[in-house]
Order: C-alpha cells, then structure tokens, then sequence
C-alpha cells in the first residue's frame, strides 16, 4: 500500500512537472511579445529629460499594454512600482502584493514567476533602455486555474484508465493462469495415478504443447497397462504351470525323506528339498493370490461385518505355536467390554473374515521370522467412531529409513532381509487386501529397535 502511494506521488510531480514546462513557454512567449511593445514606446519616447518622460513612457506602456493580463504592473530599477492595470483599467493609487524576489531577479537579467495558492501566476520580465540596462520591470499576472482543472481531468482519465487496466491485466492473468494450470494438473493427477498404477485416459482438447504432452502421456500409459497386465499375466499362467510338477517334487521328496532311514547325509539332503518345496508351495500360493486381486474386482470379494477383536484374537491364537519355538511372546490388546455399551466395545469392520485373517497373519509372520529369541510382539486394537486401527510391534532388526516406501513393492526385500527366508512378497499381498477394503498400511521402523505396523480400516 505504501508503494503504490508513492508511485501516485511521484505520478503527479511528473504530471505537475512537464506540465508547468509548457505553462512557462507560453509565458515566457507572451513575456517577449509585450516586451517589443514596451520596446517601441522606449524607442519612440528616447530623451534625457528624467521624470515626466519616464511617467509618459509607463502611461504609454499600460495603455498598449493593460489587456495582456488579469493584471499588469511595471516598477523601476529601485523596485518601485510605476504603474497598475486591473482587468484592463489602469489604477493610480493601487497598493497590490508584491513578490520582491521576483522584482529582484527580473532585474538581474532573468525571467521569474511565483504562483500563489489560488492559482495566479505572477510573471516578471526585465525591459532594457538604450544602453543595454535592465531600467524596468514589466509583470503581469494569469490566472491559471484552468490549467489546474485541466490538470484534474488528464489525472482522472489517467488514474481511471492506470486503474482498468490494472483490472484487465489481472483478469487476463487470471483467465491465463487458470488455463495454464488446469491442464497442467491433469497432467499432474494422471502421473500420480500412474505411479498408483491407476492408468486412467488422459486427454486434453488442446493443440499446444500440453496437449501434445497429453497424448503422449496417454500413449505411455497404455503401454504401461498393457505391459503390466501382460506381466501379471505371465506370473498367473507359470504360477498355474509350476503347481502341478512342484507338487510331484514335493510328494517325492516327502517319500524320499521318510523312506531314508539309513544314510544320515541323503536324510539333510532330503529334508532340505522338501523345506525348498515348502518354500516354493507358498511363494506359488503367494504369486496366485495377488493374480486373484489383480483380476477380481473389489464387489467380488465376499464382504460382510467382521467383529475385529475376535478376529485379532483367533490369528494370535493360531502363531503362537511358532512364535513359541523362538521363545516369544505376543501380547494382545483389545477393547475391553462395557456391558453399559455393547456399540463400543464391538468393534466391526466391512472385510473378507479369511483375507483379513491372512494379511494380519503375515504381518505377525514377518514379526516372528524377523525377530531374536525372548522378546516379545504386542498386537493392539484402537477405534475412533469412524476407523478401526490394528498396530502390530516387535522387538525386531527393524528396516532402514530408505527402504520404507519400498518394502510394500511385490518382491523387494530389504537388505537385512536375509536373516530369514522370504519372498519379498507378504508385505504387497497385506497391502493389497487392506487397501481392497479401503483401509491402508502405515510402517514405523528403525534399525535395531523394531518395527510397527498400523492398519487403518473403515468402521463398519
């Protein structure tokens, strides 16, 4: 605000400058013109008589004079005043205001002018005899107070038209950005879509460069789709191929292992093909159930209102035979029955009963497989009226802060991983059935200190 106050300041000194330029031309014009009329009544009055000579020169003066201004007045060199015309009439005993500087710096030599604060213009010029001496001062005096309104006006139409185009520049700017930055985004929303491997069509009725980078986003993410489906569909036709002969392998290698009673080396030999046949079922297993997700939709799951502490309960119940060989402990903690508020303590959520077994059981899995002996894993429920969160922490390795967002990806492992066996695959498969039933999956790690992880799922 302060900068645009003084921007109009220093818009109207240069308003008021270049405008009293022009004023002072015309003056200075008019200043010269009435002095070749007071020249010629020197010249035609030249004599060395003194006083009666000088009052005819004035009288002469203000009668060919008297018209050019509101008023008009000639002193001498002393600075006296000679003579008077108001308006036109000549004034014997008139004792007006006088601008001794002005007088002062006509005799000098030079043009001078003062401007009173209700708009006169008093402008003096000096008037050379035959010697070249400056022997009088002629003034005259204009109102210029039509200049001022003048003035008023050029700043009116200026500030006014300064103003609409303020106002046209910032809706053009407006209209321009919003044109800009809509498509821009589209273009936006459609690269994070992409990154969700949500392929969308992306299309924008526009022949510039944005809609050409449109199209070519578009093209992109078809190929895109139509690679990634391809692939998810090659891991479903060999997951389907490999299932029959693994199961042969594996029936053979129990056979083997039970029937080798004699050689103790062919017997590790053997149960170390049926552990990798094992190991292998489940990544097959695994590797059919996300070609499940990826061809079913979300209204083909079977769904119904799950009580989640009964759920939690049951899985708990079911790993603790495993997590008893390594010597831990899991601990639940639920929401503890009100008798005064059965709506409280019930705690529904809107999920596959089996899935949602399976995803919490992997997760407790991961704990135990990545956890030292004697610790302890605690599993806690908590519920606000619109979400239901299951929090699963151990006493674990933990996982870097830059593996984070990648341990959900479908085999990455992190790199301390290999401290047990796994497919790099549990994670994605508990992700994609939480986020199946519009919940998702939060994790909190540090390495060496354990890892927790949240899942947030609607309240039925």
């Amino acid at each position: 605000m302060l900068s645009f106050g003084i921007i109009i300041f220093a818009v109207n000194k240069a308003i008021d400058y270049y405008s009293f330029i022009t004023i002072e031309k015309q003056m200075m014009e008019k200043a010269d013109l009435s002095e070749l009329s007071f020249r010629e009544v020197l010249a035609q009055h030249r004599s060395s008589s003194g006083e009666p000579q000088t009052k005819e020169i004035v009288r002469l003066a203000l009668e060919k004079l008297k018209a050019s201004g509101k008023e008009v007045r000639i002193y001498d060199s002393s600075k006296q005043l000679l003579g008077l015309a108001v308006d036109g009439i000549i004034i014997n005993d008139g004792k007006p205001h006088i601008f001794e500087k002005n007088i002062e710096k006509a005799l000098s030599g030079s043009y001078a002018y003062t401007v009173t604060d209700d708009h006169l213009l008093y402008f003096a010029t000096p008037i050379q005899n035959q010697f070249y001496e400056n022997a009088y001062v002629y003034e005259f005096v204009e109102d210029i107070s039509y200049f001022y309104a003048i003035m008023d006006q050029i700043r009116y139409v200026l500030f006014a038209g300064a103003g609409g185009f303020i106002v046209l520049i910032t809706l053009a700017s407006l209209w321009i950005a919003r044109n800009t930055t809509k498509p821009i985004k589209v273009l936006l929303g459609a690269a994070q879509s992409f990154s969700r491997q949500e392929f969308k069509r992306v299309h924008l009725n526009r022949k510039d460069e944005l809609g050409m980078l449109a199209d070519g986003l578009d093209s992109m993410g078809q190929q895109l789709h139509n690679y990634i489906q391809y692939q998810k569909q090659f891991v479903s036709n060999v997951s389907h191929e490999l299932k029959t002969p693994l199961a042969a392998i594996r029936g053979f290698s129990q056979y083997l292992y039970e029937g080798e009673n004699e050689n103790e080396e062919l017997q590790k030999i053997y149960a170390h093909l049926l552990q990798e046949s094992d190991r292998l079922t489940r990544l097959i297993n695994e590797l059919l159930l996300l070609s499940r997700f990826d061809k079913a939709g979300s209204s083909e799951l079977e769904v119904e209102k799950t009580e989640m502490n009964a759920l939690i309960q049951q899985v708990a119940r079911n790993m603790e035979a495993k997590a008893k060989d390594k010597e831990i402990r899991i601990t639940v903690k639920q929401v503890e029955e009100d008798q005064a508020d059965e709506g409280l303590t019930k705690v529904y959520a809107s999920v596959n009963p089996m899935l949602m077994s399976h995803a919490i059981a992997n997760l407790l899995d991961n704990a135990i497989k990545y956890s030292g002996s004697h610790s302890q894993i605690d599993v806690e429920m908590e519920h606000t009226s619109s979400e239901v969160v299951v929090k699963i922490s151990d006493q674990g390795i933990g996982i870097a802060g830059d593996e984070l967002e990648r341990v959900q990806e479908r085999f990455y492992r992190a790199k301390n991983a290999s401290t047990a066996n796994g497919s790099g695959l549990g994670l994605s498969i508990c992700k994609e059935i939480v986020e199946r039933f519009n919940g998702y999956i939060d994790i909190e790690s540090e390495l060496g200190q354990g890892t927790t992880i949240t899942i947030v799922l609607p309240r039925a």
